[in-house]
C-alpha cells in the first residue's frame, strides 16, 4: 500500500486489515517477511473477494531439526549465556512479542505465520541429555524459553518442556 494517502483511502485500508484479522489471533496481517524477495498484499479488485469470510486459522506444528538444543550467547546484557527454546513461534500471538521477527529468517511472516506455524524440537530432551553428558560441557545456568513461551498451548499436547525439565532434574 505504499504511496496511498491514508486520509483518502482510510476505509479501504481499514477493510483490508479487518479482512486479514482472524478471531483468536494477535496479528492483524500475514505480510511477507522483510527478507523475502517478493511480497504481495490483498487489495479490492472489484470482484468481491474481500467480502468472503475467512476460515479459522489452524495451527500447524512442524519438526525443528536443530543440531543442538542449548543455545549460547555472549551478550554482556544478559545474566545467562545458555538457553533452551523448545519451540519457534508461539500460539499466544502477543502483538508486542519481540520474537516475531525470527520467523522472517525461516521465510515466513512475523504476523499470522508466527502464531500458526510452530516449529517444535521433538528430540530436545534426548539432545539435551547428550549435550550435558559431553566431556567438555561445563555446568552453568540455563534459561528456559527465552525466545518463545515454553508453556504455550502446543506444550499441553507435546510435553517437550516437561521432558526437558525432567532431563535437567536428572543432572
Amino acid at each position: 500500500m505504499a504511496g496511498l494517502d491514508y486520509s483518502k483511502n482510510a476505509d479501504l485500508i481499514d477493510n483490508l486489515l479487518v479482512r486479514e484479522a482472524r478471531k483468536g489471533r494477535g496479528a492483524a496481517s500475514n505480510r511477507a517477511g522483510r527478507y523475502e524477495r517478493h511480497a504481495g498484499e490483498a487489495c479490492d479488485d472489484g470482484w468481491g473477494n474481500l467480502e468472503e469470510p475467512l476460515e479459522k486459522l489452524q495451527t500447524i506444528v512442524q519438526a525443528d531439526h536443530s543440531r543442538t538444543v542449548i543455545t549460547r550467547n555472549a551478550s554482556p546484557d544478559l545474566g545467562f549465556d545458555r538457553s533452551i527454546n523448545a519451540y519457534r513461534g508461539c500460539e499466544h500471538g502477543c502483538v508486542y512479542c519481540y520474537a516475531r521477527p525470527t520467523h522472517a529468517f525461516l521465510g515466513l511472516s512475523p504476523g499470522q505465520d508466527f502464531e500458526s506455524r510452530i516449529f517444535a524440537k521433538h528430540d530436545a530432551p534426548e539432545q539435551l541429555s547428550r549435550e550435558l553428558c559431553h566431556p567438555g560441557y561445563k555446568c552453568r545456568m540455563i534459561a528456559l524459553g527465552t525466545n518463545t513461551d515454553p508453556y504455550q498451548p502446543t506444550e499441553r499436547r507435546l510435553e517437550i518442556t516437561r521432558d526437558i525439565l525432567s532431563v535437567l532434574s536428572q543432572y
